[in-house]
């Protein structure tokens, strides 16, 4: 699943190609993905301009401008969803079979080559295409989201104290996006495993001591992966059409059965809210 820096990767790789662009064309094939495709979309968004592309959380956001520049007043939200991708294609390249929306943009002056084209593919159809009003931090999906973990505003203290007295395993915890954003399976395996910490253990009985290194480590380890271009997922694109690189890193998921790369024991599997928990008994406590 795209998860955190897989969803900065494709922002940070299309935006380049569709920033300042006016949308031609909004083609929907597959209106039902995880929720219905607004109908009147591809009608309401031609001839706007596409504003500088955000992030929050696992979702990318594209503010849109009128003719003259000035703010339209909403916007759309992507999400990849478990198996989505946005990738920039030609106008010549055919659709493929799980290509479900494409977004169709006039060239800019001084193009040399005719503009590409965004074309949305999840073969799952668990991703979306949604639009918001007035400032997309007001969506529903997006209003009690927690901090950003690159940003100031995510700190050990306001982990500790949120932890304090809750009983659930401190890997649940830290992926709750109440409490800080993006920090999906794979990343809280890693940075669980570099911070010494058992994923098993209640998020209420880790020290303040412990959650300032947790804090740091989940910092480092995302933006490394950002760095990197995101994990290496089976499914899983950049916005340029390549995989990501970061599983030629990653010490503890996927590799349940196999030697821990600091002290040589076998690494052990649990199920933790139902997602595939890997750690080293003796690293992590």
């Amino acid at each position: 699943m795209p998860e955190l820096p897989e969803v900065e990767t494709t922002r940070r790789g299309i935006a380049p190609w569709l920033e300042g662009r006016c949308i031609e064309q909004l083609q929907v094939r597959q209106p039902r993905l995880r929720w219905p495709v607004p109908t009147d979309l591809s009608e309401r968004v031609k001839g706007l301009l596409i504003a500088p592309l955000q992030r929050r959380a696992k979702y990318l956001l594209m503010p849109l401008l009128q003719a003259d520049g000035q703010d339209a007043g909403w916007g759309l939200i992507w999400h990849l969803g478990m198996s989505g991708s946005l990738r920039l294609v030609p106008a010549s390249e055919a659709w493929k079979k799980h290509d479900h929306i494409e977004l169709q943009l006039t060239a800019l002056p001084g193009d040399v080559e005719p503009p590409l084209r965004l074309r949305y593919h999840d073969p799952r159809r668990f991703g979306a295409l949604l639009d918001y009003q007035g400032q997309a931090t007001s969506h529903p999906l997006l209003l009690k989201l927690g901090p950003e973990p690159l940003d100031a505003a995510f700190t050990a203290e306001g982990l500790y104290q949120a932890s304090r007295g809750r009983k659930m395993p401190v890997k649940l915890f830290i992926m709750d996006n109440a409490q800080v954003v993006g920090v999906g399976n794979i990343y809280a395996n890693e940075a669980l495993f570099k911070a010494g910490i058992d994923p098993r253990r209640p998020a209420g009985q880790v020290s303040l001591a412990r959650y300032q290194k947790l804090a740091v480590i989940i910092r480092e380890v995302l933006a490394a992966a950002i760095a990197q271009g995101g994990t290496t997922l089976r499914d899983f694109v950049g916005g340029d059409g390549q995989p990501g690189y970061f599983a030629q890193q990653l010490d503890v998921y996927g590799r349940a059965g196999q030697a821990c790369k600091t002290c040589g024991r076998t690494l052990k599997e649990v199920r933790l809210g139902q997602r595939s928990s890997v750690f080293c008994s003796h690293c992590q406590r």
